[in-house]
This record gives C-alpha cells, structure tokens and sequence, in this order.
C-alpha cells in the first residue's frame, strides 16, 4: 500500500528548496571558514609587523665602547661628527688638557671650549700658538697640526677681585703723573740714546697698522745704556727674553706690572717702551725704536686683555 503523501514521479512540495539550501549552504560554509582563517593569519601577520616597527631600538650597554667614543675622545658634543678633528694639548696653570677640537672652528670657538675645561671667561683668556690666537680664524687657516700646545694665560673673576687695588690705584696716579710732565723723548735720559738715530739694523715699520707678534725676535733697538737689544716672546714659558751682547734676562710675563710707550717725535712709527720691572720708575727697562704696529701686540702678549676687567 503506498504511503500517504505526493504522487509518484512528484516531490513533495519545498524538496528542491531545501536541497538547493543544502547545496548552496555547504560550499559557502566551508569557503568562508578557509578565507576566515586565512585573513585571519594575515590580519595577525600585518599586527605582528606593525607591533614590531614600533619597537625602539635596544639600547646599547653601559660599557659598549661605541656609547662611550664621544666622551672618551674629548669631541665636543655633536660638534665633531663629520668634520676633521686635531689633537690639542692646552696648557693652562701648569695643568695640561688633552681634546680633540675640529680643525675648521675659530679661535672664539676655541676660547670657549677652554671656558668648558677650565672655567676661564673668553674675555680673560690669553690663548697663545705661535702668538695670540685670533679669534676670526680657523685653526687650519693658522696652521694648526696635531699635538699642538696651545698655551692659555688669564685669571679667573675672583682671582680678579683679590687683586689688591692699591696697586691700580698707583699705576692710574703714576699715569697721572706722567701726563703733566714733558714728552719722555725730551728728557734727557733719553735725548741721549735718541740722538744716536736709527740703530742700521732697525726693523721696518708701518704706520698706524696693529701687526701680531713675528715668529722672529724683535731686533735692531737699543736700551737705555745705547747697547743693541732684542726681545724674543717664550710663548710657551710664559716669558720674556731680555737679549743683549752680555747677558739674556730671561723675565717671567707674570712678574712685568706695567709696559708703557710713546711715540717718538719726528719718527711716530716707531716707539720708545718701558717694561717695569718692579714698584717704582726707577725698575723700568727701556727699549728705543720699536716698530708702532707691534706696540699694541706687545702689551696683550705681557699683560694680556684681562688686565682691563
């Protein structure tokens, strides 16, 4: 007896619907699973690498000698990086300093790398390498070369301020008096030694020009006794030689108080100077015939700038 339900050779009314759902269904869920995965896997790749860019990179131990090459060289902090560094000993108060300094920086530059290691103001540096540093060149443009000695002299402010000011009291009065007397090459202490002339050997001069001191020694001038005399600058002894015939008073740039000069008249480009040696006038030591432009050289290489603060 046949079951109750379609005829034969018919479905029964919503088959094909279901089966169709089946169809369609089943392949669909099983492709979404793989694609799932897959963006799933790529999704978490894409966060792995986007995790990983954002990782600062491991910092370097304490003793890597990489982390420590701009400390141990003695460069000035990011001021050394591609530019040519040369070594410089720098010599201040019997102390010596060892750095590295880039050869293209100028002598101002160079002041206040000092100012860093010793505490020195600029303004009271006297910074010494075959005569004074200017401050608007480079090293290079100097001449500069590896293990060079810079020589620096100068006080620090409160060595400045100990100093007594009895002493410039006296040396402001001294000028004083020197202003209400005659011309000194009127006097007749040094009428006789002028009225010799020109020494043959005198040096050229240039008037109204400021010169650096020469590499050589100052020559062809006489003293107060009309012997020939020469002054040769120790730069890096801190001092200066008295020459003679006789003798060589080999003086310490320390111990000179004061360096005076005045023209001489009827010859302005040359001056007549004095080095004074101790308290009074009577320890000056005169020179005669001193070219003007190394006039002005000659008292900052004795007393140095820092003698006006």
């Amino acid at each position: 007896m046949a079951a109750a339900g379609a005829p034969d050779g018919m479905e029964e009314p919503g088959m094909d619907v279901e089966a169709e759902t089946v169809a369609t269904e089943a392949p669909a869920r099983s492709l979404n699973c793989v694609e799932a995965e897959a963006a799933a896997g790529a999704a978490a790749e894409d966060s792995c690498a986007a995790r990983s860019s954002l990782q600062p990179a491991p910092a370097q131990p304490p003793g890597d000698p990489a982390a420590q090459a701009s400390v141990s060289n003695g460069e000035d902090a990011g001021g050394g990086a591609g530019r040519e560094l040369v070594d410089l000993k720098i010599i201040w108060n019997k102390t010596k300093h060892d750095v590295k300094f880039p050869l293209d920086s100028t002598g101002s530059e160079l002041k206040q790398k000092i100012h860093s290691i010793t505490g020195l103001p600029p303004a009271m540096q006297k910074v010494m390498y075959k005569g004074l540093v200017p401050e608007d060149k480079t090293l290079r443009e100097i001449k500069v070369t590896s293990g060079a000695k810079i020589m620096v002299v100068g006080s620090t402010i409160n060595d400045v301020l100990a100093v007594n000011t009895p002493k410039d009291a006296a040396q402001q009065d001294a000028k004083a008096e020197e202003n209400k007397k005659e011309p000194l090459c009127r006097q007749k202490q040094h009428r006789k030694v002028l009225d010799k002339g020109k020494p043959e050997d005198v040096m050229p001069s240039v008037k109204g020009a400021q010169e650096r001191l020469p590499a050589v020694p100052l020559s062809g001038m006489y003293n107060k006794s009309g012997g020939k005399v020469r002054l040769t600058f120790k730069l890096e002894q801190d001092q200066l030689w008295i020459g003679t015939k006789e003798r060589t008073e080999k003086l310490p740039m320390g111990s000179i108080k004061n360096v005076v000069s005045e023209p001489i008249e009827g010859h302005e480009d040359y001056h007549m100077m004095a080095f004074q040696l101790g308290p009074t006038e009577a320890s000056y030591y005169w020179v005669y015939w001193v070219p003007t432009q190394y006039v002005d050289a000659i008292k900052d290489t004795v007393l140095g700038k820092w003698q006006y603060f």
